[in-house]
């Protein structure tokens, strides 16, 4: 058995396999950026090397510096965990030169499953069902465009070498293609550096089903079921299940041996995920499942099959990598309930899913389901990498059970200052068509407008907390037993011998609102809130922060556009100023230029007016909500 482990990785994976290698007594290094220095695998592994700068290009994508600090540290195996190195054959290969075990499949499977098209030729010749298409070396545009012809539109181009949504374009009619053709090659070079692409039949009701493969050095092969990961954004899953909705008997004896099939097809070693499209127009049905690609890896969602089978797949990873057989035979394993994952990400959905970067000055994750995360209070959500929070894992008797609970621990999130992406979560949980199972890979495109306009607070949350700040003890001396209750009177507008008026005014999020309030702070058991003292409060309802506060209270920051604000909308560092203190402004021209991951982002004014204060300055750092300029409407 390995007894000491370097993961050439990060965040919530390299944390999920140093809690299993622990468990089973193996010693575990950890490497590391600049920018990861203090994270949470840093602090729970029992050694840690420092690789490099905080660019992955610069640190976790250089192999050498990974096998160095292997062979320093004296640790006999490397696991990748999933992305970076995970399915680079050099590197997997230079580890295993390097004297090292690979906790991963034989460089050659790899690399038979690293080309789509290689691999979808090595599938129809072991039997197994591949979507129809053109998997020709003829790449002219000529021939390209006649096969899509023959297939019949709509036609789907992707990159040969592609991955990651990138290098793929949907082509509705003849008269689109060249210009799709010519987009995607171009992504495709640039991202892969290999422009040649393959045509496959685009499915209308495409679901996303995966099957879980192991094998093991002494000839074993087998499968841990299914799951289903059809709701994407952009092709990046967002939550997965197992097992797959409507998924008969028959239909899953079918994939799953066809599964089994494609791992001895290319002698597999290790975890592997066989991912399937199906056609479910008509339902699930075998003869509409075809071979989409294998990933040599274990999978982001592998926990959702680990709490349906009893496996701890990180352990079998191991226990394989060290030379045993696999721990259990195939009749052995059966599905036991449903499991579900959500991924909880650093981003706002209301802003186009903006990233969100910068401290977890409050974060709170549901104590009910499982989660697997690399971050924890206080830590830095950084604009160099995947801006994963964690994964959330539900498990239930049934289904509807497990929507349920998982749907449950999206609305318990609690993040700030920090955006997530619980409550959008928490929204497609609910969704009818979610519950009964009619969902494809393009729902969450096709529902985009409803799921991601901006949570509103409920009216329970205003009224706690008009009646929070109103009557807020520790801002007034004194309190209730004031006298002369003159901070009563300074909220509620009382004046001697006038009507009492009842309503506080607020600022949510910036936006003025006006609310009723009771006599006393009161609690409302109909919404989950937490809150954050101080002169801007944060409450916290179904997955979304909302920050409120009264107008006196409001700093500099405070506003919105509609009242002349300009708000940095994330972290980042201003590029250019456009204007100075007393310009006059037209609406729409431009102000300040953001740049914040990679992107730079244009902020103009609100309407007509006079650049009333300016704090931006070129090339200084600003955080979310801060004020960069406030214009002044022009009269009349």
């Amino acid at each position: 058995m390995i007894t000491s482990l370097l993961i050439a990785n990060r965040g919530e994976i390299a944390c999920r396999i140093i809690r299993t290698a622990r468990a089973m007594g193996i010693r575990t290094v950890a490497v590391h950026s600049d920018a990861d220095a203090n994270a949470l695998h840093v602090r729970q592994a029992d050694e840690a090397v420092h690789i490099g700068p905080s660019p992955a290009r610069e640190s976790y994508l250089v192999g050498e510096r990974i096998i160095a600090a292997a062979l320093a540290t004296g640790a006999q195996a490397i696991h990748p965990g999933y992305g970076f190195l995970s399915e680079n054959t050099d590197f997997a290969a230079a580890v295993i030169d390097a004297g090292l075990i690979w906790v991963g499949p034989k460089p050659a499977s790899i690399r038979a499953m690293g080309l789509k098209d290689a691999a979808k030729k090595l599938m129809q010749e072991a039997g197994v069902p591949t979507t129809p298409g053109y998997l020709g070396e003829d790449q002219s545009p000529e021939r390209l465009r006649a096969e899509a012809d023959a297939i019949g539109y709509p036609v789907l181009i992707k990159a040969v070498a592609g991955g990651g949504g990138k290098g793929m374009r949907r082509v509705e009619r003849t008269e689109e293609f060249a210009d799709a053709l010519l987009s995607c090659q171009r992504e495709a070079a640039s991202s892969f550096g290999d422009d040649r692409v393959l045509l496959e039949k685009y499915i209308l009701s495409p679901r996303h089903i995966e099957v879980q493969v192991f094998g093991d050095t002494h000839g074993n092969v087998v499968h841990l079921f299914e799951r289903d990961c059809s709701l994407q954004r952009r092709h990046q899953k967002v939550i997965e299940e197992a097992p797959a909705p409507g998924m008969d008997a028959d239909t899953r004896a079918a994939i799953c041996a066809a599964a089994v099939q494609a791992a001895r097809a290319v002698d597999y070693l290790g975890a592997g995920t066989i991912e399937f499209i199906a056609d479910a127009s008509e339902g699930l049905r075998a003869d509409r499942i075809w071979f989409m690609e294998m990933n040599t890896r274990l999978q982001v969602e592998h926990p959702v099959t680990e709490e349906i089978t009893g496996v701890d797949l990180v352990e079998w990873q191991l226990r394989v990598a060290s030379g045993e057989p696999l721990p259990k035979r195939q009749e052995e394993l059966s599905i036991n309930g449903w499991a579900m994952e959500a991924r909880l990400y650093a981003e706002d959905p209301a802003k186009g899913f903006l990233p969100s970067t910068g401290r977890l000055d409050h974060l709170a994750l549901p104590g009910d389901a499982r989660i697997e995360t690399g971050v924890e209070e206080r830590d830095m959500i950084s604009t160099f990498y995947d801006p994963m929070i964690a994964k959330l894992v539900c498990w239930a008797e049934t289904r509807a059970e497990a929507i349920s609970e998982l749907s449950t621990a999206c609305r318990e999130v609690e993040c700030e200052p920090v955006k997530t992406n619980a409550w959008f979560l928490a929204r497609l949980l609910d969704r009818q068509e979610f519950a009964q199972g009619h969902i494809t890979t393009a729902f969450i495109a096709d529902h985009q407008d409803s799921l991601i306009a901006a949570p509103q607070p409920s009216d329970d949350l205003l009224q706690y907390a008009a009646d929070d700040l109103a009557f807020d003890d520790d801002s007034m001396p004194g309190g209730w037993d004031n006298p002369a209750r003159e901070f009563v009177q300074a909220r509620f507008g009382f004046r001697l011998n006038a009507p009492q008026q009842r309503a506080v005014r607020l600022r949510v999020d910036g936006e003025p609102k006006t609310v009723e309030v009771g006599d006393e702070a009161l609690w409302h058991d109909s919404v989950r809130v937490s809150v954050i003292d101080g002169p801007r409060r944060t409450y916290f309802e179904d997955g979304a922060a909302f920050v409120i506060e009264l107008p006196r209270a409001s700093g500099a920051a405070s506003g919105t556009a509609a009242d002349g604000a300009i708000l940095s909308p994330m972290p980042g560092r201003i590029i250019a100023v456009e204007v100075a203190a007393g310009d006059t402004v037209a609406k729409g021209q431009k102000l300040v230029t953001l740049e914040a991951m990679k992107m730079e982002h244009s902020l103009v004014a609100p309407f007509d007016g006079t650049v009333a204060e300016l704090d931006a300055t070129t090339g200084g750092q600003v955080s979310e909500g801060a004020l960069l300029a406030r214009i002044e409407r022009a009269e009349g």
